[in-house]
């Protein structure tokens, strides 16, 4: 699709500077972008980027040093994404009816415009919403309650009696619903705990591939509405994730976890279980938090702990070598020192 400048900024309340007659047909980054094409500049760094890309118009913050047209919004990278949805699009989802060679039980419900393709198994029970795209080799277990315009992509599997919302996102191969890692320990065997809750994903919700939230043994396992969770990230048994939240790639997040709204975990981060995060967490990658976090804070470490401290401290290990060395030296002067003193 073909947008001016100025349609664009009319899209996101920006101001231009410069042509706004000017043709965009696609969105890049700074230093791939090419005549025809908008990008955007969301942190200083990439300044020098900004003077030298080939874009024909860029999303600011504020008036800059460059030859490209400049539509200057608040958001620049926000601006940018409802740019690229209005000139490319989400992801269509070709409507296809309900396939002869999928398997649906005789009591199961499906919404009108919802496509269910081959190999698709719903179960005894199902309700699946209005306009939903169910990929082949789905799995809608026993029970399940599925809202509307929900998108579950090849062989996603829903366990029994697990419930999701409208406009949910499952990617390949993402499991919702599975037992967790419960047992009970006596005499050296496991007993397996039955996990008798559910796993519930609330509205606006999108898990990744090859992704698993875990049903609950007790309690139900919640991921709150609006928040996003990426590839191979595990959700355990009970987690109770709160709205708006970011878990980024293979996260692991422990049983009976509660979690509050608008928190980001970072790629391979871990939690253990049985903790209380508060609002607006920001874990950082590769993180292991073994204690509970209050609101609004930063960590990172392995245990974490609060961001500046964190990078102060691990700062000072790559110098432990040096300081090793200077203390040696400085034990050596004293030893020196000492003996002088005994030889007077």
């Amino acid at each position: 699709m073909m947008k001016t400048v100025q349609e664009l900024a009319q899209l996101v309340g920006g101001r231009v500077l410069g042509d706004a007659s000017l043709q965009i047909n696609a969105g890049a980054t700074l230093e791939l972008a090419g005549p025809g094409q908008i990008s955007f500049l969301a942190n200083a760094r990439y300044a020098l980027q900004l003077q030298q890309t080939r874009a024909s118009a860029v999303f600011v913050p504020e008036a800059m040093d460059t030859a490209a047209v400049q539509i200057v919004v608040p958001n620049p990278y926000f601006a940018f994404t409802q740019a690229l949805v209005d000139l490319h699009g989400h992801r269509r989802h070709k409507r296809v009816g309900i396939s002869p060679l999928a398997t649906i039980h005789p009591s199961a419900s499906i919404g009108e415009g919802t496509s269910v393709h081959e190999r698709v198994t719903v179960s005894e029970g199902a309700r699946i919403g209005r306009n939903c795209s169910l990929y082949p080799g789905v799995v809608v277990g026993e029970g399940v309650e599925i809202g509307d315009d929900c998108v579950l992509h090849p062989n996603v599997v829903i366990y029994e009696n697990c419930r999701l919302g409208s406009r949910v996102v499952i990617h390949a191969n993402s499991t919702i619903g599975h037992d967790g890692l419960g047992f009970s320990t006596e005499k050296g065997v496991h007993h397996k705990i039955p996990h008798i809750a559910r796993a519930i994903i609330e509205d606006d919700v999108e898990v990744g591939a090859s992704a698993g939230v875990e049903r609950g043994s007790l309690q139900d396992t919640v991921v709150g509405r609006g928040s996003k969770i990426g590839s191979q990230v595990i959700i355990g048994h009970g987690v109770q994730v709160g709205e708006g939240c970011l878990v980024v790639a293979q996260t692991g997040i422990a049983g009976s976890t509660r979690i509050g709204h608008h928190c980001v975990f970072a790629g391979q981060a871990g939690v253990a279980g049985h903790l209380e995060i508060g609002n607006h967490v920001t874990v950082a990658a590769k993180s292991g938090v073994s204690q509970n976090i209050p609101d609004g804070e930063r960590v990172f470490g392995y245990p974490a702990f609060e961001m500046s401290a964190a990078v102060e401290a691990y700062s000072i290990i790559k110098r432990l070598p040096e300081l090793r060395r200077q203390v040696r030296a400085l034990e050596e002067r004293v030893k020196g020192l000492e003996s002088g003193r005994q030889a007077g």
